[in-house]
């Protein structure tokens, strides 16, 4: 059965993966992630050995939205780089340093992060003076995220305004407040830790702003993610490089057909009835029907409304 899925995916499914990431870098704003998955048969690797399945997706206002897996051995920043190669745009991701081999583009980092960070160095007794500068912070970080969800509603040139308008002040009333206080933490601290990861990320964290389609976390991308890390804690790891890159595609048209409210199941089965019929390879512009957003994928593979 695992021979099956790799068959299938690498014959049917990888061209359409490929194909969605010829689109995706069309894109001028893409959200990126990563996480851990173990891999048996790596050639000179242990088993026990960390690889990485990195995720990429288009913003949340995208016409064609957009999901991609892709299985590499390790985290090294030359992935994304390779990747992402012509992609011109705003990066959304975290504070992760490969992500800087990216060239060319905007990177926004994620306030859900730099509020982790601040959870993180609350004390356990909230209501100790310990907790009072941490708490601050998170305050701070909770008004950014009040006012964006208040402002959902806007196209991205009203959106824009409203933050330099609503946002920026309490932007600046954050950084004034960092600077004021950053040397009262120990450096070691989770506090200090907090503190220092605002600071040397500030740039990153004020992207957001340049654009309305930008958007102040990464959570998109880390809730594309979920889905595998939720699947990880069932099947453990993959048997093979050859079964990871299966997983890859198959988590891709999922994702995939699920950010473009298509049923999966039965994407997957418009996929397997039609494609192995069609010469993609000599037309590869047939591949175009098979899109999640075509009008027969989207006739034939709506989901049902529950």
């Amino acid at each position: 059965m695992a021979n099956w899925i790799i068959v299938a995916s690498r014959d049917w499914l990888a061209p359409i993966v490929k194909l969605l990431r010829t689109k995706l870098l069309q894109e001028k704003y893409i959200h990126a992630d990563e996480t851990t998955v173990q891999v048996l048969n790596e050639e000179g690797r242990k088993n026990t050995t960390d690889s990485y399945m990195w995720v990429y997706g288009t913003y949340y206002g995208s016409k064609t939205p957009i999901r991609i897996f892709e299985y590499q051995q390790t985290r090294s920043g030359k992935h994304p780089q390779e990747f992402l190669k012509g992609f011109r745009g705003y990066l959304h991701v975290d504070a992760y340093p490969g992500y800087n081999k990216v060239p060319d583009i905007t990177r926004c980092f994620c306030w859900s992060h730099v509020r982790r960070h601040f959870i993180d160095a609350l004390p356990k007794d909230v209501s100790s003076p310990e907790a009072t500068l941490p708490s601050i912070a998170i305050g701070y970080c909770n008004k950014l995220f009040e006012i964006e969800t208040q402002l959902e509603s806007l196209t991205p040139e009203e959106k824009k305004i409203q933050r330099l308008e609503q946002e920026k002040p309490v932007l600046d009333a954050f950084w004034s407040w960092v600077e004021a206080n950053a040397g009262l933490c120990l450096p070691k601290s989770k506090l200090g830790a907090a503190m220092n990861y605002a600071i040397n990320h500030k740039e990153g964290l004020m992207a957001y702003l340049e654009d309305g389609n930008c958007s102040i976390s990464n959570n998109l991308a880390e809730n594309c993610i979920r889905p595998f890390t939720v699947g990880r804690r069932n099947w453990l790891f993959s048997g093979s490089p050859k079964g990871a890159d299966a997983s890859a595609a198959v988590y891709s048209i999922v994702e995939t057909a699920k950010a473009n409210g298509l049923n999966p199941y039965e994407y997957l089965r418009f996929i397997f009835k039609n494609l192995p019929g069609v010469q993609f390879g000599q037309y590869p512009e047939f591949l175009e029907d098979y899109l999640p957003w075509s009008p027969d994928a989207q006739e034939f593979c709506k989901r049902a409304e529950s």
